[in-house]
């Protein structure tokens, strides 16, 4: 019987070679090395003391350097058990958990035609490069080059460019002898009921071939030149060939550099990974518009055991965040986990390396948070926990979710984490000082913090991560910091009884400037490990511990912003009351610009699956609040009279 060789594929994708082997051998341990997926034996076709039988799963073989004896999957029933080949096939497809193909006349006429498909993609795509470097492709090269993206990475990617015609590829496709059906069949036309005539699906975009796991351009991405196209981006639909939630982006091309690191990076799109891959991170991959699926994961776990997933700092980029983390938790098993990579907010990776530099990316690869933590932080953050019936709330929601884990062992570690988490939380509030507001506690914060040590100002005492001071993040020359998180963050610095009555809401905003990160950090040191006998520290307290650490210049720069902008009610001279109100009208701008950007996203996303009108006039209407929002903060009455000045507000 003969298989198809997509079916083939799927069992050497979904299969481990080392499960496999790993059922008949004993790896020995000092020569192994899991992480990277590199296993050794002693050979189980002769007999030997010393491990010379190797098998490594980014390669999917198996090779005896000893006796000579390789091959794949399949080879190795075949040549160890006496299977023969369909016995095989029939074996590794119950272990992977596939349904065995039945394949009659039809299904056969069905691969050879799937075969074709492959020849016909390539056609497609051979023309869309070829027409980048045409007179018709002027815009699109300089769209690339505006990008930053090298002749050098539009080649090694096989980035292309479609016309902005109706018949284009379609007349140069059947030029090379291929019919309507096979172009239907590949998703390059637009056909079906009510279109007369089919037309290319893509038109006036930049091309960007998707491959399988073997290369093979299975599908294609086009990003719009015109501003006024109803979808940015747009995909392939599905097709024999493609199912988006199989692929992953640059899978074929990242498989080696993630083995060799032990580490591959799932961005957002295609444009990251080419962005990342550009700036020397060759271990990049992306879902294809979709949020990570259960098959995804698994190919990210052939790459490595704790794959990183990086998402947008914003509103949307912490929701995809979280949805992966429900989607992450029922496929845990032991050692095979996920990270969580958050960027700054409105920054994308090609946003984040053209303005700092890969070291920044790198940076916010590095300090990636476990799944645990980026769980225990999602479920805190989502309300207030200072009651036992709030506190039982709490519990009781992260039973539920740690409960999704399918695996015993992992669930019940996770299980003992979190009630370690709850215990210490809970106990921490209990221990919170009167009189602040939600029974909040300094030392949630500290006691999440690692190596500490303690700094002084005059008789108080801080406790400060090392790190802190010599961050030079704040120097001369910088940019001006975005003005809402100046105004948020610059009035806890002169407002240090703003800064205690709102702590809770502070550890947790969101900051995406890295500079006011800073600042945000060493008040949140300073609030935490606050020891005097005065229920906050004083505004002098605070600066000396500023000037203490270096940072005097830029807190008198953060002070004139914040003058220059009028928000007078966050500068020192203010009242407590006008200070808290100013500060909470902030606070309450920003969350509500954060949901803007999260819906806006959303819209965009529905826009590119269904260009309908109904889907663009949702995306114009955010656009328009958020641009409301954004003007809102000169518009509001109300400040003034504790501070003996009646005038508007900020």
């Amino acid at each position: 019987m003969r298989f198809p060789d997509s079916f083939l594929d799927d069992i050497r994708d979904r299969l481990p070679i080392s499960e496999v082997v790993g059922q008949r051998v004993t790896f020995d341990k000092k020569k192994t090395n899991a992480a990277k997926r590199d296993f050794w034996a002693c050979c189980p076709f002769h007999g030997e003391k010393t491990p010379s039988f190797h098998c490594e799963d980014r390669k999917g073989r198996y090779y005896c350097f000893s006796c000579g004896a390789s091959g794949d999957h399949f080879r190795f029933l075949t040549e160890l058990d006496g299977l023969n080949f369909a016995e095989a096939v029939e074996r590794l497809a119950a272990q992977a958990g596939l349904p065995m193909p039945v394949m009659d006349r039809r299904q056969q006429e069905r691969e050879e035609k799937r075969k074709t498909l492959f020849d016909v993609m390539e056609m497609a795509a051979q023309f869309f490069r070829e027409k980048l470097h045409e007179p018709v492709g002027a815009d699109a090269r300089a769209y690339l080059r505006g990008r930053g993206l090298s002749p050098a990475i539009q080649q090694e990617f096989g980035i292309g460019f479609a016309p902005d015609s109706r018949n284009a590829l379609k007349q140069y496709l059947a030029e090379q002898g291929v019919d309507a059906g096979q172009m239907e069949a590949c998703g390059l036309v637009n056909h079906g009921e009510g279109i007369a005539v089919s037309y290319d699906k893509f038109r006036g975009r930049v091309m960007f071939p998707i491959p399988d796991s073997r290369g093979r351009t299975i599908a294609f991405g086009g990003r719009a030149l015109s501003p006024d196209a109803l979808a940015k981006y747009m995909n392939s639909p599905e097709t024999e060939l493609f199912h988006k939630s199989n692929v992953l982006y640059n899978f074929a091309k990242a498989r080696k550099p993630a083995y060799d690191k032990g580490q591959v990076i799932a961005a957002e799109g295609y444009m990251d990974v080419i962005a990342l891959h550009a700036a020397g991170f060759h271990n990049a991959v992306a879902p294809l518009g979709t949020a990570l699926t259960e098959r995804q994961t698994g190919l990210l776990w052939k790459m490595s055991n704790e794959p990183i997933l990086c998402f947008d700092g914003d509103g949307a980029g912490t929701k995809a965040a979280h949805r992966a983390v429900d989607l992450a938790l029922p496929l845990l098993k032991p050692g095979y986990s996920v990270r969580f990579a958050m960027l700054p907010e409105g920054k994308d990776p090609d946003d984040l390396i053209k303005e700092e530099g890969p070291e920044a990316m790198q940076g916010v690869i590095s300090s990636a948070l476990p799944l645990a933590e980026m769980l225990w932080n999602r479920e805190i953050s989502s309300g207030i926990y200072n009651t036992p019936e709030r506190r039982a709330e709490l519990e009781a929601r992260i039973r539920q979710v740690v409960g999704m884990i399918r695996d015993d062992s992992v669930r019940r570690h996770y299980d003992q984490d979190m009630r370690d988490r709850l215990n210490a939380y809970f106990r921490v509030e209990e221990q919170s000082r009167p009189g602040n507001r939600n029974g909040y506690s300094k030392q949630t914060y500290k006691s999440g913090q690692g190596r500490n040590f303690s700094g002084s100002t005059g008789a108080k005492k801080f406790s400060a991560s090392p790190s802190l001071l010599s961050s030079n993040l704040l120097k001369k020359g910088q940019n001006r910091l975005p003005l809402r998180e100046a105004a948020l963050i610059g009035g806890i610095v002169f407002h240090p009884a703003v800064g205690f009555e709102f702590f809770e809401e502070i550890s947790v905003l969101g900051v995406q400037s890295r500079e006011l990160q800073l600042v945000q950090s060493v008040l949140l040191d300073i609030y935490a490990g606050w020891q005097g006998e005065e229920p906050c520290p004083t505004l002098d307290a605070v600066l000396q511990e500023f000037d203490r650490r270096g940072l005097s210049e830029q807190i008198s720069t953060l002070k004139s912003q914040l003058a220059a902008a009028k928000l007078w009610q966050l500068l020192p001279e203010a009242a407590f009351e006008d200070a808290r109100d100013g500060w909470y009208q902030a606070y309450t701008l920003h969350l509500k610009n954060q949901t803007l950007h999260s819906e806006l996203k959303a819209a965009e996303r529905a826009l590119a699956d269904d260009d309908s009108q109904e889907n663009l006039d949702r995306m114009l209407l955010i656009q328009q609040e958020l641009s409301r929002n954004d003007g809102l903060e000169a518009l509001i009455d109300g400040f003034g009279v504790s501070s003996g000045r009646a005038t508007r507000g900020f």
